[in-house]
């Protein structure tokens, strides 16, 4: 499996080393494959969030049990632990592929990165929309840009260091 993943990884890389040509006097391959890889992952999970939501929930609230859920948020619930898979396994083997850690390290590592994007994501928000009153949707793109900086250092230097 780990090689087929290897394999599948390598693939991807190059097809995205096609496009890296234009980019290159801008941003560094491993910026460049993050950038990538990111942005496909994002694509994929709204994709995904688009047909968990309209097909199979079919806009209609989960009922479990104990608890019922709205369909946008069983949507994200269902969709959220694949991307992240995906994105885990993107960043693993195609942008950060040199690290030597163990696959358990690094997806430990991963989740904590992702809790702490969401917590700055919160945070900023309710911040810059609560307290200093400005608009929602450019406080989210303020705030999405510092969760992307410190999403790739934090990647670079703890999850996947080489």
């Amino acid at each position: 499996m780990r090689k087929e993943l290897k394999k599948y990884g390598g693939g991807i890389g190059q097809i995205l080393e096609w496009f890296y040509p234009p980019f290159r006097r801008i941003v560094s391959r491993q910026v460049f494959l993050y950038g990538a890889t990111g942005g496909l992952n994002i694509v994929f999970d709204w994709i995904l969030y688009f047909i968990v939501y309209n097909f199979v929930l079919q806009k209609q609230n989960l009922s479990l049990p104990f608890f019922t859920f709205s369909p946008h948020v069983a949507a994200l619930g269902i969709s959220f632990p694949i991307s992240f898979f995906t994105g885990f396994l993107l960043q693993k083997y195609v942008t950060f592929s040199a690290s030597l850690l163990r696959g358990r390290t690094q997806i430990i590592r991963y989740l904590l990165v992702v809790a702490l994007n969401l917590t700055i994501n919160f945070l900023g928000i309710k911040l810059l929309v609560d307290v200093f009153h400005f608009y929602p949707t450019p406080s989210k793109m303020a705030v999405t840009i510092v969760t992307i900086l410190v999403s790739f250092l934090c990647q670079k230097r703890f999850t996947f260091k080489a």
